[in-house]
């Protein structure tokens, strides 16, 4: 084993399932309404919440509410903490996965 394959380097906050399809999604796109990530992502609203909420307090998003016109509107966009974090993620991920012998 060589010291290039190191799990530990991985984000657990990014490295859940969905956590790392809303970085993925808000990596591209920027910022998304609540609705559209629900969609995207084919997930409740309940457990959209709950990651999302993580991946605030981890700084890597942020969530805005407002309203347009009447209704309730939520905006979610990924930070500049969040977009490193994503960054890394990725580099230390693949070299877990360059190292792999199925490489």
């Amino acid at each position: 084993m060589t010291a290039r394959f190191d799990i530990g380097k991985i984000d657990d906050v990014i490295h859940g399932r969905l956590r790392l399809g809303v970085m993925a999604y808000l990596a591209n796109a920027e910022v998304a309404d609540f609705n559209e990530l629900k969609g995207v992502l084919e997930v409740t609203q309940g457990n959209l919440s709950v990651q999302l909420r993580k991946l605030e307090e981890a700084g890597y998003v942020t969530i805005e509410k407002s309203f347009l016109g009447r209704k309730p509107r939520t905006q979610v966009r990924i930070s500049a903490a969040g977009r490193a974090a994503f960054a890394a993620y990725l580099e230390a991920l693949g070299r877990v996965i360059g190292q792999s012998p199925a490489a």
